[in-house]
């Protein structure tokens, strides 16, 4: 049995802060509601190397249509540690989806967040309408499984000063790190921000995870993207994601790299915007 306690306040930018408690564990997320309360809400999943601010960007225009849950995933600023796993990750979430009232809601996930929200929809079936996968995939290639754990070592040595600027390029392409310094260095304050035990177990758990056998279980439409330069989840895994599930549409961004939502939310939205728009067959 769960308990549910909620907290809201607003902000100039029009977001509630909500938290609920599962399981003795609080889950927080920031919430801007629309007018068209017959749409669906979109809940937002963000990246291992972004922080739930990194949606800022499109949550104005995406709340004009739908209520906005931008998400502080679990071991992030304002939402409890609730182990490493995937799977525990989901679980959690679930139940807090749950406890809100936000069931049959969008999945938004971009990177980190595309991983958690596809298995969340893995394991609790009917909990998502439908998912939109932004730089994700189902599996790391040998060569991406090595990069998280040389991130993982280096900064368990150094702190997490030392991998940032491989986390920025692993985010950006280096010519668009160069045009934009200032967006730079505060994403950069943002990862050093993040508790190193969330980190460490995060990147374990990316460098083990194949959700391949699973995919086929997910029975709603999903809109996989993903920016054709990006190095973290290069196109390939997308494509990948996309041909194993059983319902997907899969778009190559160009010019954009691993958070495609900061570097061109305007192309970002117009992307998904039929998709999250279409009326669900019921």
């Amino acid at each position: 049995m769960h308990t549910a306690t909620h907290t809201a306040t607003f902000s100039p930018s029009k977001l509630r802060d909500v938290s609920v408690t599962v399981g003795a564990k609080r889950l927080s997320a920031m919430i801007a509601n629309s007018s068209h309360k017959s749409n669906p809400p979109i809940i937002l999943f963000h990246s291992l190397l972004a922080d739930h601010s990194s949606f800022d960007r499109i949550t104005g225009p995406l709340s004009q249509s739908h209520d906005v849950v931008a998400l502080k995933l679990p071991g992030f600023a304002g939402s409890d540690f609730v182990g490493a796993g995937l799977a525990d990750i989901a679980d959690h979430i679930a139940a807090a989806i749950k406890a809100l009232g936000l069931q049959q809601a969008i999945f938004l996930g971009n990177g980190y967040g595309g991983f958690v929200a596809l298995q969340t929809a893995i394991r609790h079936p009917g909990i998502a309408a439908r998912l939109v996968l932004a730089d994700c995939g189902a599996v790391f290639s040998d060569i991406g499984r090595a990069a998280f754990r040389a991130m993982s070592a280096a900064a368990k040595e150094k702190g997490l000063a030392a991998v940032a600027d491989v986390a920025m390029r692993r985010l950006f392409a280096p010519e668009f790190q160069q045009q934009h310094p200032e967006l730079i260095e505060e994403r950069k304050q943002r990862f050093l921000a993040l508790d190193p035990v969330t980190f460490h177990g995060a990147c374990d758990a990316l460098a083990s995870l194949d959700l391949r056998p699973q995919l086929k279980v997910v029975d709603v439409p999903v809109l996989v993207l993903v920016g054709e330069q990006d190095e973290a989840t290069p196109p390939a895994m997308s494509r990948e994601l996309a041909s194993g599930l059983p319902d997907a549409e899969l778009v190559v961004l160009a010019g954009c790299a691993h958070v495609p939502q900061l570097q061109a939310p305007e192309v970002f939205v117009a992307a998904i915007r039929a998709f999250i728009d279409a009326k669900v067959s019921v």
